[in-house]
C-alpha cells in the first residue's frame, strides 16, 4: 500500500480563541497578539463569553480574573460544566496564592500575572490549543472502540503477600525503524500464579487491597536488576498513577533513581490522577532526577487533556486498539495520523505499541511513525534480547 492511498489527517475544527477583559486598551492588545494564528473573538464581559462557550467551537479561552460582575474564575467554573476540557488561559494584575490555588482546582492551563507581553501570551494561548487537539483526537480515538476499564475479578487473597515475593519483569523492545536500532525495552510484570495470570488481574488486587504501592517498588526493584543488560537502550517502567504518592519512587535509596536518565517513567491513561497530592510539583522532582515521563495507553483510556496538561510527558505511547487493522482502517490512519503529526508540533515522541504484522508496521511508517513496539519484533522475555527485522 503506497503513501498515496492514506487519507489525510483526521478533520479537526477551526481553532477559535475568546479573549474577555473589561479594559477595552487590553482586550485590544490580545486580540492583536493573537489574530495573525487564530480566529478570534473578544468579549467585554464573562456573561457573554459563556453564552459563546455554551454555543460550542471554542478551542481555547483567554480570560482576565478580575472583571465586574462574573470574575475569570467563576467563568472557568461555568465553562467546565459545559466543556471539562476546554483549556482556559488565565491572566490578573493582582495575583496571590488565593486565586491561583482557586485556578488550579479548577483545572486552569496557564495562570499568568500581568504583565504578560505578546510573545507569552501567544505562546500559552499556541500550547493550550494544541493540548485542546488532542484531547478531541483522543475522544474519537475512544468513541472508535469504546472506553475499556480494568478487570476486577479478584480482591487480596492471602497468598498475594506470597505472590509480590515471587514476581518477575520481561522485557519487550521498542525499536527505530529509521535507524534499525533497539530505542528501550519495556518491563512488563509477571506472575506464575493462576489467579494471577494477567497484569490486569495482579493489579486490580492490588487496587482493592491497598497494596499499589507495594507492588510497584517490587515491580520498579526487579526492573532496576537488568538495566546494565540494556546497553545503552532505556528502560521503560510502568507507574500506576497512585504510584507517584509513593515517596519511596524518589527516595535515595529508590533501586531506579541511580539510572533515572536512562529510565522512562510510565503513567497509563487507563486510570485516574485524581487524588494525587502535589502532582506537578511531584513530576518536577522526577524529572530534576533525570528520569523521562511517558503518558502510556493513548486511546484507550481518559479522553480530555489532563493528563498531558499535568504530566506534559515527553513520550507518549499509542495504545494497541489504534494499531490492530491500522492497514485496513481508514479511520484508524487518519487518527494516528494526526496524533502522530501533533506530538511532533508539540515536541513528544510517539511510540505506537502492538504492531503484529507486516502490514501494519508499513502502515504506520506511511504514517510518519518510526518507534514500534509489539509482537512483529519480539516477544516478552526475561532476558533484553536482540528485535526481529
Amino acid at each position: 500500500m503506497t503513501e498515496q492511498e492514506y487519507l489525510p489527517p483526521f478533520p479537526l475544527p477551526p481553532e477559535v480563541v475568546v479573549v474577555v477583559d473589561d479594559e477595552p486598551s487590553i482586550l485590544l492588545a490580545l486580540q492583536r497578539s493573537l489574530a495573525r494564528d487564530f480566529d478570534v473573538e473578544t468579549f467585554d464581559a464573562a456573561e457573554a463569553a459563556i453564552a459563546r462557550v455554551r454555543a460550542g467551537g471554542v478551542s481555547v479561552v483567554l480570560s482576565d480574573i478580575g472583571m465586574p460582575g462574573m470574575s475569570g474564575l467563576d467563568l472557568l467554573g461555568a465553562a467546565r460544566e459545559v466543556d471539562p476540557d476546554l483549556p482556559f488561559v488565565l491572566i490578573t494584575g493582582a495575583p496571590s496564592v488565593e486565586s491561583a490555588t482557586k485556578a488550579i482546582e479548577r483545572g486552569v492551563f496557564r495562570y499568568l500575572p500581568k504583565p504578560v507581553d505578546g510573545e507569552e501570551i501567544a505562546l500559552a494561548v499556541s500550547q493550550a490549543s494544541q493540548f485542546r487537539r488532542l484531547a478531541l483526537l483522543k475522544r474519537e480515538a475512544l468513541e472508535l472502540h469504546g472506553a475499556k476499564s480494568t478487570p476486577r475479578q479478584f480482591g487480596l487473597s492471602p497468598s498475594f503477600r506470597q505472590v509480590l515475593d515471587e514476581l518477575w519483569v520481561v522485557f519487550q523492545p521498542i525499536v527505530s525503524l529509521s535507524k534499525r536500532s533497539v530505542y528501550g525495552y519495556e518491563a512488563l510484570v509477571r506472575s506464575g500464579h493462576p489467579d494471577f495470570r494477567s497484569p490486569s488481574q495482579l493489579l486490580g488486587a492490588a487496587e482493592r487491597g491497598g497494596a499499589l504501592n507495594e507492588l510497584g517498588r517490587v515491580v520498579r526493584a526487579r526492573a532496576a536488576e537488568s538495566v546494565e543488560a540494556l546497553g545503552g537502550a532505556l528502560l521503560f517502567v510502568n507507574l500506576h498513577p497512585q504510584d507517584l504518592n509513593d515517596p519511596l519512587l524518589s527516595a535515595p535509596g529508590s533501586p531506579l533513581v541511580p539510572f533515572a536518565d536512562r529510565v522512562v517513567l510510565e503513567v497509563t491513561e487507563r486510570a485516574s490522577l485524581g487524588g494525587i497530592e502535589h502532582l506537578q510539583p511531584r513530576i518536577a522532582e522526577l524529572r530534576k532526577l533525570g528520569f523521562r515521563i511517558a503518558v502510556d495507553d493513548l486511546g484507550a483510556g481518559y479522553a480530555g487533556l489532563t493528563s498531558f496538561a499535568l504530566l506534559e510527558p515527553e513520550i507518549v505511547k499509542l495504545d494497541m486498539s489504534l494499531t490492530r487493522g491500522v492497514d485496513r482502517s481508514s479511520v484508524k490512519q487518519k487518527l494516528v495520523g494526526s496524533i502522530g503529526m501533533l506530538c511532533r508540533e508539540m515536541g513528544m515522541t510517539s511510540v505506537v505499541e502492538g504492531v503484529e504484522t507486516p502490514e501494519e508496521r508499513d502502515a504506520l511508517v506511511s504514517l510518519g511513525c518510526d518507534l514500534m513496539q509489539g509482537h512483529l519484533f519480539g516477544y516478552p522475555e526475561r532476558t533484553p534480547s536482540e528485535p526481529r527485522w
